[in-house]
């Protein structure tokens, strides 16, 4: 018969070795990664750890009962925060608990494009993924930004936001950058500018940033802005006429459209429109503050994507007669070969 001390001794060697087995079981399921086929994987973390869990089981996750003790008594359960996060394969519990408590969350993008108009931003805005859409429309966003007139109002560049962001805090970012470059950058402006705020310098760097699109012509065609300003002259902007058509723009400007009274009709009104005409890049804010200082008061375009100054009102008419006869011969040209 065995003796009750002898119960005891035995009792004691199993508990240990129990506690040895559990600990050495621990000890590899610590060191082990949790999802080993979830590489890249994207989990939505949500506001408790349950979901948490059940999402990233569905993911892959090894050992969650045990997971979720680690959680427990290590504290992070409590600092869990809400977001997406992307997979490691080889993350071992201390890993993902600290994805979970203070690992960084996916990002998404979006890019507002200079030249664009802001309606078009907010339609990008409705179809970004991940944000969570509040603004219903343009007179909506008006209000949101604090602005008589929404045209113009975001710097168009590259915004970075996590799942569950609305689409009013980026909004708000886009406008936000834009007067923080406007405010730092305005009291560097050249001395002379015909200009009376940094509105008035945003509302003529659109009209450059539609007139061209390569970086070393924007200072010289706000030069030649800046200078019929000072002449007083008009400024005869095609974009800011097009722009002021609105809807009724069918994509051929015409000479009744020149003639035809809007506010944004540069023929036909003195000085600068009364609002941006589409988002204006840094490059165009600085090249409007920097201009040129040259003798050119027009430009024509080549057909190639750059233009030709002129300072005379004779030589600008003999540019934009010698590259009409260069568009007209590259017309027939097409029309011959593609009957």
């Amino acid at each position: 018969m065995v003796s009750a001390r002898r119960l005891i001794i035995m009792g004691i060697a199993i508990a240990v070795l129990a506690a040895m087995v559990a600990g050495l079981y621990l000890w590899q399921a610590w060191r082990q990664p949790l999802a080993p086929a979830a590489e890249g994987r994207v989990v939505a973390l949500g506001t408790s750890v349950p979901e948490s869990l059940a999402r990233l089981k569905v993911a892959g996750l090894r050992h969650e009962g045990l997971f979720r003790l680690y959680l427990r008594l290590s504290g992070e359960d409590r600092r869990v925060r809400p977001g997406e996060i992307r997979l490691r394969s080889d993350w071992t519990m201390a890993q993902l608990a600290n994805a979970m408590v203070s690992g960084p969350r996916v990002q998404y993008r979006i890019t507002f494009i200079p030249g664009q108009r802001f309606a078009d931003a907010l339609r990008q805005l409705a179809r970004a993924p991940k944000l969570r859409h509040e603004i219903r429309d343009v007179k909506q966003a008006r209000k949101l930004l604090g602005v008589d007139h929404e045209e113009g109002q975001l710097l168009p560049e590259t915004y970075f936001y996590q799942a569950g962001d609305s689409d009013a805090s980026v909004l708000k970012r886009a406008h936000r950058a834009l007067w923080v470059y406007l405010q730092k950058a305005w009291p560097q402006r050249d001395k002379g500018l015909p200009l009376k705020s940094p509105y008035e310098a945003l509302i003529l760097a659109s009209i450059v940033e539609k007139e061209t699109g390569r970086a070393d012509e924007r200072p010289r065609i706000a030069g030649v802005f800046i200078r019929r300003l000072q002449k007083g002259m008009r400024l005869q902007s095609d974009p800011t006429t097009i722009y002021g058509l609105g809807d009724a723009f069918d994509g051929n400007l015409t000479r009744a459209d020149l003639r035809r009274r809007t506010p944004y009709n540069t023929y036909r009104i003195n000085g600068l429109p009364p609002t941006p005409i589409c988002l204006a890049s840094r490059a165009s804010i600085d090249a409007v503050l920097h201009p040129t200082h040259e003798d050119a008061l027009y430009f024509v375009a080549r057909g190639d994507g750059t233009h030709e100054f002129s300072a005379t009102l004779e030589a600008h008419n003999r540019a934009v007669r010698r590259y009409q006869k260069k568009r007209k011969r590259a017309e027939h040209a097409r029309q011959i070969h593609h009957p």
